[in-house]
Order: C-alpha cells, then structure tokens, then sequence
C-alpha cells in the first residue's frame, strides 16, 4: 500500500509540476519585423486625379475593395467567367488540398499535448523447455529428472500509458510552427485564387480587344474593297493606272491577311481562359462581343493598407513566425526529456479467473532524457533556423517592397494611358481627315493613288493602336486591383484554434 501511495504521490508532483512549468517556453518571443511604409502613393496627386480621365478615385462610401471585385466592371460575361474560376480552377483545387494537409499537421503537433494509450490483449499459448530448468540429455523423459512440464495457456489485457510533458516548450513550439505553415498555406490559397481570377479577367479583356481588333479589320477590308473596285472602274475608264489598280490589290491582300492573323492570339486567349475555367479547350468557346473600355473607380486606400489585404504579403509574414518557432524547437533540445509511463491490466492463466482483482499487474515510473555530448549538433542547428528565419524577414521586405512597386507601377500605366488615349484620339481624327483630302486630290487626279494608300494605313495603324491603347487601360486596372489585394484582408485568415479544428470539408474521425 505504501509503494502504491508513493507512485501515485510522484505522479501528483509531477503533474503539478508540468503545469507549472508549461509557461517555460523557450526560445525568442515572435514580434513582426517593422517595414517602411510611404505615407502616401507617389502617383495619387490632386493634379493627377484631377487632369486622368479614365483614371478616378472611388468615393469615401466605397474605401475598400468587396470580395467579388470583378463586379465593378460591370461586365455580366466577366462575372459569369470568374464564377467557374472559383468552383472549377485546378491549381485552385490544388492549393486547397495543400491547405486542408496543413491543417492536419497542425492537429497532429496538438494531440502531443495529450497522453497516448494503448491496449495489447494477447491469449499465447506456450511450453517451457527442459533446458529452463537445469537441462537433460537427448533422449531422457521428463519425469525421470523430476519434471512434469505441460503446455499452458497466458492470457493478458494489459494497458500502456505515456506522457512527455510539455516542460520547455517542445511541443507549443510545434503547434506554433505547424499553426503559422497552415495559416500561410491559407493566404496561398487566396494568393493562387486571386491570380488566377486576375489572369481571367485579363484574358477576357484580350479576347474583346481581338473582338474589337477583327471588327476594325472587317470594316476596313470592306472599305479597301470598295476603294479596289473604284481603282478598277477609272482603270476601265482609262482615268487610272494600271499601277494604281496594283496597289489597290496589293493593299486590299495584304489587309485580309492580317486580319485573318487575328484568329490566332483570339484562339489561344480563349484555350487560356478555358484552362483556368477548369474547363478542356476543346469545348469551351466564348461568343464575340464589343470591347467595354470602362476602367472603374478603384479605392486606392493608403500604402500601409496593403500589408493587411495582399495575401503573398500575409503568407510572407506567417513564414516568419513559422521560422521564429522552429529557433524555439531547436533549442528545446538543449533541455532533457521527461517521459511519465504506465502500464496496467489483467493475467491470468485462466480465462474464468482473467479478470478478476488477484490478476491484476501494473507499473507506472517517470525516465529522463538527456543528450551529454554531440559534437555541436544542437547548436549547428539552431544557427541553421536563425539564418532560416533571416531569410524569411528579408523575403518579407522583398514581397511588402514588390507590393508597393506593383501599385504604383499600374497606377502609372493607368494615368500615362488615359493621357496616352486622348492623344491617340486626336491622331485618328487627324488620320481621318487625312484620308478624305487624300481622296479628294486623288479623285480630282491631282495626287497618285499611292497617297491614298499611304493615308489609309495611316489611318487603321492608328485605329488599331487606339484599340491596343484601351485593352491596355482595361488589363492594367485588373492588375491593379490585383496589387491591391483584390477583396481580401487579414481578418478572414484563420486563426491558430481554426486551423486546429477539423475543417467543414473534412469528415471528423
């Protein structure tokens, strides 16, 4: 009764001295690394917001992006696209079975917080041998040497029980390591979302620019074919040249074929589409339609606002605690190891007897670990996740750097377009008006036809350019919601108790 008593007195210490002791956590303390953010974005300056057409500021009411932010082009055949992207997007799909694998290493770091029982019920059959008890010649009997050995039946119900004590921090500092890899796996989840509904909406306005392109060339192949069979008629009239005629057909091939060359960029956009829709090439088609230049009113928000809605940004700075807790795992080995076990249950030789009080076994003592010599293993270690976690700092200050660079970078392109497109404009005009006195001279046989030509490429060069110069206003406003972080900020990354709970998705066990 006594060794009963002192085991379950050790056993009470120890446990009160776990708990104690379960706030000794060692290694560093994680704080995030402080980043210079500007006060302001560079491009957002009265003068700039007020002379950008095309380039506008949303109002107070709308400060923030939504989480479908595609809707603000009002655009119902980019809406309907970016719908499929979410539900039918592979590498989507992939991120999300990366995130769901995270979350169950998490759950493993935290069942080392409890203790693991297991049971080992056995019914073994045995017969000693002669040689166990002294040992006898070949041949020799065993009543002859005093013996009478039978064959008998074990049968054992025993339960086993350990526990490691959380003393120094091993495992909180595996769960914190586990925890903050899956909740960065969370933000690559929304990162690889959010690229790959940016990559549809650009794809979308690159098929409507081809749309607009081949319409420009259609009405142009119509109108060189008019001009052609103008040349033709005052050739029969004997008012033109031969030679003009030639031009004329020259001009009027060469135009067909580059409009039928439109056919490939609009084909391999669509099969592009197609593939981040989740859907085969070879069935997926999208009907022309007019190119809607329309770039929306975009909150721009202040510069420091990115770190809290890009999510690389996000995925970038859950590395670094991730990195800040393996330092901690690896100085834990410096501290020994406390493992408490137990074993207990029933044996008998007898099944009617198995599992009565006098059957009972059991054992219950605590061991300690500890590693006295390694050759600096320990501390080659822990200088290895140092240098580990120094890179995941810089490579923080790299993506929040980048993140800047990409706004102003669009913010740029969209105010330099939308001055861009004003002066195109103008020059389409001035080329139309070109070709009409072109025309007119030509007609009243002061100038070759060769001007008229010339006038008339003029013109598509610079309708074509316009064309190009709007796609590009449209996709840089795409990309630049994309460097804002789309509709996503840090308040919907999951918390470290969420992503050790089992998942909706997931069936419990």
């Amino acid at each position: 009764m006594r060794a009963k008593a002192g085991v379950r007195l050790g056993i009470g210490v120890l446990g009160v001295y776990s708990m104690f002791l379960a706030g000794c956590t060692v290694g560093p303390k994680y704080v995030r690394p402080s980043v210079t953010a500007p006060p302001a974005y560079k491009e957002l300056t009265p003068e700039n917001l007020k002379d950008t057409d095309g380039w506008k500021q949303a109002q107070p009411s709308d400060a923030t992006l939504r989480g479908k932010w595609w809707e603000i082009f009002g655009d119902p055949g980019l809406n309907s696209l970016e719908e499929q992207v979410i539900v039918s997007n592979q590498n989507i799909a992939v991120a999300a079975a990366s995130y769901l694998e995270a979350r169950a290493l998490v759950r493993q770091a935290r069942a080392q917080y409890y203790p693991t029982l297991t049971a080992n019920p056995a019914i073994t059959n045995s017969r000693p041998s002669l040689g166990e008890f002294g040992g006898v010649s070949s041949g020799s009997s065993s009543s002859a040497s005093g013996f009478t050995l039978t064959s008998f039946t074990d049968y054992s119900l025993p339960f086993d029980a350990s526990w490691v004590p959380d003393f120094w921090g091993r495992v909180r500092n595996t769960f914190l390591e586990n925890a903050a890899a899956a909740q960065a796996s969370a933000a690559d989840l929304e990162n690889v979302r959010l690229t790959a509904q940016a990559e549809v909406a650009v794809n979308y306005f690159e098929i409507r620019a081809q749309d607009a392109l081949k319409e420009l060339f259609d009405q142009t192949v119509a109108a060189y074919q008019d001009s052609l069979e103008l040349t033709q008629i005052q050739f029969n009239a004997g008012i033109a040249s031969d030679e003009a005629v030639a031009q004329a057909e020259t001009q009027l091939e060469a135009t067909q074929a580059q409009d039928t060359d439109l056919g490939i960029a609009r084909a391999q956009f669509e099969h592009a589409t197609a593939l981040l829709v989740g859907q085969p090439a070879s069935t997926f088609s999208l009907p022309a339609a007019a190119l809607r230049a329309n770039p929306p009113a975009i909150p721009f928000g202040v510069p420091s606002e990115v770190l809290e809605r890009r999510p690389d940004v996000a995925s970038a700075e859950r590395l670094m605690a991730q990195g800040n807790a393996q330092i901690g795992l690896a100085t834990v080995a410096y501290y020994p190891t406390v493992t408490l076990s137990a074993s207990a249950g029933f044996s008998n030789v007898s099944p009617a007897t198995w599992f009565t009080w006098p059957s009972r076994f059991w054992s219950a003592g605590p061991a300690l670990a500890e590693t006295l010599f390694d050759a600096g293993l320990r501390r080659a270690t822990v200088q290895q996740f140092r240098a580990s976690y120094d890179r995941s700092v810089a490579t923080y200050r790299q993506t929040v750097l980048t993140a800047f660079q990409q706004v102003e970078d669009n913010l740029a392109a969209l105010r330099i377009l939308s001055q861009e497109i004003k002066q195109q404009d103008t020059a389409v005009t001035s080329a139309q008006r070109n070709l009409q006195l072109a025309m007119q001279r030509y007609q009243a046989g002061i100038d070759p036809y060769l001007n008229v030509i010339t006038a008339q490429t003029t013109l598509l060069t610079n309708q074509q350019a316009a064309v190009n110069l709007r796609r590009n206003q449209m996709t840089a406003s795409v990309q630049l919601i994309e460097a804002l972080g789309g509709g996503w900020d840090t308040g919907q990354l999951p918390s470290m108790k969420e992503v050790s709970e089992v998942a909706p998705s997931e069936p419990a066990k």
